[in-house]
């Protein structure tokens, strides 16, 4: 670390730097602060999805017995996901994404040759798919936003911990110097004009 200077000079720029951080932390605070309840509400996303996938995995599990049966085609082909839709959203400075929808690939299948009741499997197939991508897109969110809020949090510790209190110990030193060589200036001052007083007595007496 760089000796700070003890200067008049040095004082206004420590006390001008002291202002600049002390108006900026609140800000730092704030941020942190939202982005530790967007946190907080993305995890809470991510239970709801869990669940959500939970409950439609146990409705399409009800369909095991009817997998069993011969078909001239892999039914799970039905979800195949061709792309995932996302839209992002500045929250706090973060650029977070959202789900949109799903494109899945094209499943045909000829209704005569086939059950009844493929339509409500494919239905649920790809119901469950897209609970799937919604966990993980609300995954996705909540990492860029704890990835903003350590950043944050390093920032606001930097702040409160390191550079307010090195400046203040700054001002301080500064101050205390400056003020010894006020005194030491009054002091020598003092000295100086006994001197003259005494030579000026001196040479009276004379």
């Amino acid at each position: 670390m760089t000796e700070v200077k003890l200067t008049k000079n040095e004082l206004r720029l420590q006390q001008s730097r002291l202002l600049q951080l002390q108006k900026y932390l609140p800000t730092l605070q704030l941020k942190k602060a939202m982005l530790q309840a967007e946190v907080t509400e993305a995890s809470i996303e991510i239970v709801k999805c869990e669940e959500e996938f939970s409950r439609i995995r146990t409705q399409v599990d009800n369909y095991g017995e009817l997998l069993t049966d011969h078909l001239p085609f892999d039914i799970r082909d039905s979800a195949k996901i061709v792309k995932v839709h996302r839209r992002y959203e500045n929250i706090a400075g973060v650029e977070v994404p959202y789900f949109e929808g799903i494109v899945f690939a094209e499943f045909s299948y000829n209704l005569f040759d086939t059950p009844a009741w493929v339509d409500a499997v494919t239905a649920g197939l790809r119901t469950l798919a897209t609970a799937q991508v919604k966990i993980k897109i609300a995954e996705q969110k909540k990492l860029a936003l704890e990835k903003e809020w350590r950043e944050v949090s390093i920032r606001v510790n930097l702040f409160e911990k390191i550079l307010i209190p090195r400046a203040i110990r700054n001002i301080k030193k500064i101050k205390v110097f400056l003020g010894d060589q006020q005194l030491a200036a009054v002091s020598q001052a003092k000295v100086a004009k006994a001197k003259i007083e005494r030579r000026k007595k001196s040479l009276l007496v004379g």
